[in-house]
């Protein structure tokens, strides 16, 4: 099956990228990944979230998102709402946002319902939109200053409001490699936004479980063949995965080979979920030799390797998995 015009525009833009080869990609008509009819609330944060971030300063990075169908999750119901559970932070990708039953913007509403399912409450899970979800918009997106800080205070934000000591977090697509510079914190640079700037101090120690879904951690081979052209394929806050010379990778992105300089800050515990037929990510989920989507040091990995799953499946077919890999901390 081919998909629908306007479903293959949006599938290529997603990551901001081209195949570079002119080749179609068509995944099976599963991999659209659409929830037909989401239990999960799209009304966003509860009051009490919205009214304890707003008392407490968070304001201005918006986390609520207001204006969009499903821009936010989670929080209490009310004051006596007790956190017992750990707080699951979920971290989307380029241009889907916190929840949602639309291609590309499914958000995390499988993996809400399935934690759900199995005694989470909405005071445990959490989520919000860090950028436009907006596939036309989804070239511009990099890892800004704006996209790292948010993520960033979004689990300072959780972990202060429910008083948690540790959190887990579950990523997808560039929300992983946002999520790993976030959690590792340091100095970054965004010449966009004003030059170098602090993320603060490394976050691990907050972090139990972080699972990194899809992730494009060494780059994507499709950005090198458009070449850095645009901020999502930036060689500097983009996902360029540089070149081979003489048998070494050479002008991979600034940005992920700070993430390289450094393993297992991502957390106690640290997987990935990856499929060999993402058509995003494409080439096997290859890049100079390597599977991108693994995490250096991380403790296990499920992969896949063909139909359903691909880049967006990934996620939204493996809501099982993730919850074995956070409560439990093994891979099914």
């Amino acid at each position: 099956m081919r998909l629908r015009p306007s479903l293959y525009i949006a599938s290529t833009l997603l990551l901001g990228i081209t195949t570079g080869c002119g080749e179609d990609i068509a995944p099976h008509e599963e991999e659209l990944g659409a929830v037909e009819a989401a239990a999960v609330s799209t009304s966003g944060a509860t009051t009490h979230f919205r009214s304890w971030l707003s008392a407490n300063g968070y304001n201005s990075y918006d986390f609520v998102r207001a204006e969009l169908s499903g821009g936010s999750f989670g929080g209490k119901e009310h004051a006596n709402d007790t956190v017992t559970k750990q707080p699951v932070i979920f971290i989307h990708g380029n241009s889907d946002k916190a929840v949602g039953s639309v291609f590309g913007q499914t958000g995390w509403t499988n993996s809400i319902e399935y934690f759900q399912s199995r005694g989470y409450k909405t005071s445990e899970l959490y989520a919000t939109t860090w950028g436009p979800a907006n596939a036309l918009q989804s070239p511009n997106q990099y890892h800004s200053k704006a996209n790292v800080m948010k993520v960033r205070k979004f689990i300072e934000a959780v972990k202060a409001y429910t008083g948690a000591s540790k959190v887990d977090i579950v990523a997808h697509s560039m929300g992983v490699t946002l999520a790993r510079k976030a959690i590792m914190g340091g100095t970054a640079h965004d010449a966009a936004d004003g030059g170098s700037y602090n993320v603060g101090a490394p976050l691990t120690s907050s972090v139990d479980t972080f699972v990194g879904i899809a992730g494009a951690n060494l780059g994507l081979t499709s950005c090198y063949m458009s070449g850095p052209s645009t901020p999502t394929c930036g060689s500097t806050n983009g996902l360029y995965p540089g070149y081979l010379l003489w048998g070494s990778v050479t002008g991979r992105s600034t940005y992920l080979n700070d993430l390289r300089s450094k393993s297992r800050y991502e957390g106690a515990y640290i997987y990935s979920i990856y499929s060999t037929a993402d058509e995003i990510i494409g080439f096997d989920g290859i890049v100079y030799g390597e599977y991108t989507s693994r995490i250096p040091g991380q403790n296990g990995e499920k992969r896949y390797t063909g139909y359903p799953y691909g880049h967006f499946n990934s996620k939204d077919l493996t809501e099982a998995v993730q919850y074995e890999m956070v409560v439990n901390h093994r891979v099914p």
